[in-house]
């Protein structure tokens, strides 16, 4: 009797212990490394900025979007030259597969945050949250706390957006047809479908 008794009063805490060691493994790694993420700063009166980084997924990754509460509207945007007119515009999704790095930088594939709630100052921080898929379908997301500067960390390129380039246009997406002459980063007005000077 006292065998199982003792059995009886044991067995519980014996079936609870796979939790408890699930409870104590460590957290599951990223499925994308993040480097050298910055926004470019706003100023009063810019609706619109860039934000850059380099990522580097484990596996293979789908870059679905990002969120943001900093902007009312988030997107993925690639720029490119088409004849002599750069075009830049928001891109459903972007690739990246396992073990390569993919930049986001000015003149290049970035992220669009648009009708900022409120100018981003330097020496701040914004959360973003980048929403991925897997290759497998399953929805990921790796939530940052990105620095606000007004130039790019020391090691992150400027890309083809170190200067003005006349004669930009939004190409098929969300803003089709819409030309403007500007430096990447200094706000999109997508209210009245003009845009103002701007710096990514």
């Amino acid at each position: 009797m006292p065998d199982v008794f003792s059995f009886r009063c044991f067995a519980p805490l014996l079936l609870s212990l796979p939790a408890v060691s699930a409870l104590a493994q460590p957290a599951a790694t990223a499925p994308v490394k993040v480097e050298a993420a910055w926004i470019r700063a706003s100023v009063p009166g810019q609706t619109g900025t860039g934000a850059f980084m380099r990522l580097t997924a484990s596996e293979p990754m789908t870059l679905m979007g990002l969120a943001t509460p900093a902007a009312a509207v988030a997107e993925v945007h690639e720029m490119k030259l088409e004849g002599d007119v750069m075009r830049m515009r928001a891109i459903p999704s972007l690739a990246l597969p396992a073990g390569k790095t993919v930049e986001l930088r000015p003149g290049g594939y970035h992220l669009m945050l648009m009708d900022l709630k409120a100018p981003l100052k330097p020496e701040t921080r914004v959360p973003v949250t980048l929403l991925l898929r897997d290759a497998r379908g399953a929805e990921r997301r790796v939530e940052l706390q990105v620095p606000v500067a007004a130039r790019p960390p020391a090691g992150m390129a400027m890309g083809s957006a170190s200067g003005p380039h006349p004669g930009h246009r939004h190409g098929q997406g969300r803003d089709q047809g819409h030309s403007h002459g500007h430096e990447h980063g200094q706000g999109h007005k997508h209210s009245d479908h003009k845009h103002s000077e701007h710096k990514h």
